[in-house]
């Protein structure tokens, strides 16, 4: 397998979804789009977003840490902030590592 560094953006996944079904390019972009807004709708409450096969993403709340100024050394606190992680599932990490389409 190589390692391909391109990347996707929105258009080529509805243009490659609407080849594999017989439903139109703007109704492909319209359930997409809404299914982005509820995803992130959701994880802006807090909520953990569970797609089996998939993965999985969730907002965690980073503590407050202590740090340095990379430059002049100087000690810095970090704020504590919310972070999304995605933990893929066990298909998408198979899928990856083989390199299988």
């Amino acid at each position: 397998m190589t390692y391909n560094q391109n990347s996707m953006r929105k258009a080529n996944i509805v243009a490659e979804i609407a080849e594999k079904v017989d439903i139109s390019q703007k109704d492909i972009k319209e359930v997409i789009e809404a299914f982005f807004l509820e995803v992130g709708n959701s994880l802006a409450k807090g909520n953990r977003i569970e797609l089996r096969g998939f993965g999985v993403f969730k907002p965690i709340l980073r503590k407050e840490k202590i740090g340095r100024n990379p430059k002049t050394g100087e000690v810095i606190t970090i704020p504590k902030k919310i972070a999304l992680v995605f933990k893929p599932g066990k298909e998408l990490k198979k899928k990856v590592e083989d390199g299988s389409v």
